[in-house]
Parts: C-alpha cells; structure tokens; sequence
C-alpha cells in the first residue's frame, strides 16, 4: 500500500480506536502513526493497541510506527467539597498546601514549586483557559489569588503559570515507569511533555539509549527559547498546540508554530502539527471550514505529519476523520502552487559530500522522466536527509532493520520498506529497480535514482548516485488510493 500523499498522518488510540478491526481499518485509509497517550489508560490497554498495530501493519504491508506519548509533569488543583465551585470576576481565592477538600475560599495546589514561581501580578490560567486568575500576595506555601475570567473551577483542574519556568524535572516517576514499559514492548518514538530545555531531551536520550527515537513536545515559551539547543538532542519536534495555546496569547500561537517548523525543517527533523486539527469531527461528521484550512496550512508550510487526538481516540467518528485529512491533504498537495510554497524554507547544507550528493539526486529528480528515488539506508540518516529537500517524486528508503523502516514512517515522502542489503552495486540497481515497479513507484522504463553508501549496511555518508530504469516487459502494481470520506461515511453507517 502506497500513500498518494507526502505529508503523513498520526492518530491516537483510545476507546473508539483502539480494537484491532478498527486499528486495521485506519491504517488502510490512511493512518502513518499510531499514537500512544501515556496520560490516559492502563499499560494493558496499551499494550494491547501496540499488538493491534503490529498486525494491521502485516496487513497492508507497510511499516506502521507506534509513538508513545508521555505525560510529563501536569500540574492540578486539589478537591473540592462538593465536587466543584461556582466562581465570579473580582473574587478572592487561596491557594495552598492544605490537603483539606476545597471550597468556595481556599483550595488545595499540591505541587510546592509553584509557589516559586508566583509573584504579585503574575496570571495564572487553570482548566486550559477558562479561567484566569491573578496573584495578588504570595507566600512560601500559599497565594492570594483573584478571579480575572471564569465561572467555575472543578477537581483537579489544570494549572498553568504562561512564560514561567518551573524548577521541575521534565519527567516524574510515572514518566519513567510508563517510559520503561513502552520501551519493552517496542515503540518506535518516545514523545516528552512539557520540555524546557535541551537537558530534559539529553535526559531522555541517555534513559532510551538508541531502543527509539526521541520527540520534544513544544508547548512551553521556555522551549521557544531554546529551540536550537533542544533540536541538538532530539530527532525530532511536536508543535503541541493545546498547552501551548494555554501559555500564550492565541495571536501569538501561528506564530510560534511556524517558528518550530521552520527550524525542525531547517534540520531535516521530523515535524509533526498537533491538537485540535479536526476537533469538531470529535462529534460531527465533517469538520468546519476553518479546521479544514488548518489542515491544509499545515501541508504547505511542509510539516511532516498533522496529528489527530480526540478525534480519533475518542470521538464518534474516527474513520471518518482519517479520511477526511487524507483527503484535505491530497487536495493540497495538487495544488500547483503548493511545492514552491512548501519549498520556500529550506535547510542549510553542511558543505559535506553528503550533501552533494542529495543536490545532484534532487536535482536529477527534476526531469520528467523521473519517477521516484530510491535511498539505502542503515540508520535512516540518508531518507531524512533526502525529505529534507522536499523533492517532487516519492523516497522509497530500503532498510535492513524492522525498527528503521517504522521509525521512517514519521518522514515526509518516505516510502519505507524492510529488505536485507544487497550484495554489490549491481545486485542493488537491480533490486531497487524492481522493487519501485513492484509497489507501483515507477512505470516500466521509467528512470530510479538510487543513492546509497558502499559498502552496503555499513552506517555512514551516502557517496553513490546511481541511474537505473524499471524493468520494462511486466506492468506495475496500481497504487491504491485512500478511502474517501464519502465511503469512509458509508462504511460507518
């Protein structure tokens, strides 16, 4: 199965998603990635999903990669006596450490470095932006507060300090249990919450040790500032939009996240757009025209991936959403606007053979008789390296390795595929050739450029560029096409 679209797709599982039948079903009309939120669910459940995953990946015969999502540190309120309160503009309320439930006076915030971090004057956002409170005194365990925006406040609501740092580390000990059991069961990326700085990913890093990839979640200003030290020790970004839009003035989140995906494409990471992309398919059947727009912005700033969330694990049409950003993104991609618009950030090259040599390939890839390119890649470093450049014809990247091929999955363009490494240049041309006809990348007689680093399965720089042309004399597969939202639609029904 071939997608006939670039941009990729991510969905989470959950409730509405997370039975095989349906995990095989969004595979097939378009999903890339399977997410897996760690801040809801049993590990069984999850592990139950990855398994799910696992066979539907078999059925299509693609590589499906499996990200796991984890909480990291979220800061709630305590309880309240009744459940919840009733709040009005101008009222004054506590905040403290006493574990006694709540009431319409003072609440428990149990997480003491909070208090570090208030001063006279500072906002304070709670239940992601419905209600806006104000310091007015603080203390060393508690903080008069005043309600600026709000009706009410319930139990462990979530509680946010916008442009402040909190003195925690990025991972809590539900992080590293949850963190300990995805690696056991073989994610393929490791996604942290609430970065800060570039030594919570190095953190990170050092706990996976190589077992995935490693995914910085942007949704703090902190991390804006320190976006390129952050790049340094990840593989690749989320621009999650949710924390993020509590953080910030909303004028100010478009901004923030072409900033994020420039300097992720700069790098050649992956990159994927998150949060409330289809929100109202959560419950309605097609989404509005706005969230179709944002899809679509998506695709021509170049993003690698767009993600679903609610949508998928928790809505009522799941199908139905996939489907709909499958097609919201080939309509985009046809757009003969969209590859100058998509290609007007581009990375820095390095000035090492490497590059050179991705020039030439893109550069080659331009004439008409081109049908794809093919990379050999032990690591993955030279697919990613090849997306980077944007090019016009699909990547088909060949790996030895299960683990790689998934990883690719995530990569914009990236056709990836599992198969042992040729012996020779020759037997490559020959394989790669093939192949491309075989999953229908390439019409007979048409031109393959394959890049590849002799000898073969030895990591290392890309240093050949090689003409092949499909075999002629046997016809190609016909790739086929996602499932439409109007069948997807009847399909439900």
């Amino acid at each position: 199965m071939i997608r006939q679209r670039r941009t990729r797709i991510v969905a989470t599982l959950g409730p509405a998603s997370q039975a095989p039948a349906m995990v095989a079903q969004l595979a097939r009309i378009g999903v890339d990635v399977f997410r897996l939120n760690f801040s809801h669910g049993a590990h069984a459940d999850h592990a139950a999903a990855l398994k799910a995953v696992r066979a539907a990946e078999g059925a299509v015969g693609r590589p499906l990669a499996v990200l796991g999502d984890l909480q990291g540190p979220k800061f709630r309120l305590g309880r309240f006596a009744g459940g919840a309160i009733a709040i009005a503009r101008g009222q004054r309320l506590r905040l403290d450490l006493d574990g006694a439930l709540g009431d319409g006076r003072r609440v428990q915030l149990p997480h003491p470095e909070m208090f570090r971090v208030f001063e006279r004057g500072v906002e304070v956002v709670l239940d992601d932006g419905k209600v806006r409170l104000v310091v007015v005194s603080v203390g060393k365990d508690f903080a008069e507060v005043k309600v600026i925006s709000g009706e009410a406040l319930s139990d462990h609501k979530g509680i946010a300090v916008p442009g402040a740092t909190i003195p925690v580390p990025a991972m809590t000990a539900k992080d590293r249990a949850d963190l300990d059991f995805a690696l056991r069961i073989g994610v393929d990326w490791i996604a942290l919450s609430f970065v800060q700085r570039a030594a919570d990913m190095a953190d990170l890093r050092q706990l996976v040790s190589g077992r995935a990839s490693i995914l910085a979640k942007i949704e703090k200003p902190a991390a804006l500032t320190d976006l390129e030290a952050i790049l340094d020790v990840s593989d690749g970004l989320m621009v999650a939009r949710g924390d993020l839009g509590v953080e910030l003035a909303p004028e100010d989140v478009p901004v923030a996240q072409k900033t994020i995906v420039r300097a992720a494409r700069r790098r050649g990471a992956p990159v994927i757009i998150a949060t409330q992309m289809l929100d109202s398919m959560t419950v309605n059947a097609s989404p509005t025209r706005a969230e179709a727009s944002d899809v679509a912005n998506g695709v021509y700033e170049g993003a690698d991936a767009l993600m679903l969330s609610g949508e998928t694990a928790a809505g009522a049409w799941p199908r139905e959403a996939v489907a709909m950003m499958d097609a919201i993104i080939r309509k985009a991609e046809a757009d003969p606007m969209w590859p100058s618009l998509m290609r007007a950030e581009h990375g820095t090259d390095n000035d090492e053979d490497v590059d050179a040599l991705i020039a030439a390939a893109t550069r080659a890839a331009e004439a008409r008789s081109t049908a794809c390119l093919v990379a050999y890649t032990t690591t993955g470093a030279t697919a990613r390296r090849l997306a980077r450049e944007r090019p016009a014809h699909p990547i088909l990247a060949i790996a030895p390795d299960e683990g790689v091929a998934r990883r690719l999955g995530l990569v914009w363009g990236v056709e990836p595929r599992v198969a042992s490494q040729p012996r020779g240049v020759a037997a490559m041309t020959d394989e790669a050739a093939h192949l491309a006809a075989d999953l229908g990348l390439a019409a007979p007689g048409a031109r393959v450029l394959i890049i590849a680093g002799p000898p073969m399965g030895a990591p290392g720089a890309a240093n050949l560029l090689r003409i092949a042309h499909a075999p002629r004399g046997r016809s190609a597969k016909a790739a086929p096409e996602s499932l439409e939202p109007t069948a997807a639609a009847n399909a439900n029904r």
